[in-house]
C-alpha cells in the first residue's frame, strides 16, 4: 500500500511537469517581432556618466531653441552648439564666462 501511494505520487508530479510543459507549448500565443522604429521622440536627451551625472545634452531651451551641450568631467567647462544662438559655439568656464566663441 505504502508503495503504491510513492508511485501514484511519482506519477502525478512528472505528469504535471510534462503536462505543463506541453501545455505552454501548444497553447502560448506565437509572438510577433518587434518592429523596426522609424525615429525616437524626445524632447531631450541626456548622456549621463556612471555616476548619473549629466556629461551631455540634445534638447529644447525655454524659447524652442535647438542646442547640444557637453561638459568637462569636472563640471567647469562647458561646450554648447546652438544655431538661433549669436554665437553658434561657446566654450564657457563655471562662472558663465567664454572662453572661446565662433559665429
Amino acid at each position: 500500500m505504502h508503495k503504491q501511494i510513492i508511485v501514484l505520487c511519482v506519477a502525478a508530479l512528472l505528469g504535471g511537469i510534462v503536462g505543463g510543459v506541453l501545455s505552454t507549448q501548444l497553447l502560448s500565443p506565437t509572438l510577433v517581432g518587434a518592429q523596426k522604429a522609424n525615429g525616437v521622440h524626445a524632447e531631450e536627451f541626456l548622456l549621463l556618466d556612471a555616476k548619473g551625472k549629466a556629461r551631455a545634452g540634445l534638447g529644447l531651451d525655454a524659447n524652442g531653441e535647438v542646442g547640444l551641450v557637453l561638459m568637462s568631467k569636472d563640471g567647469h567647462r562647458t561646450l554648447t552648439l546652438s544655431p538661433d544662438d549669436p554665437s553658434v559655439i561657446k566654450l564657457v568656464e563655471r562662472g558663465g564666462r567664454i572662453l572661446w566663441g565662433a559665429p
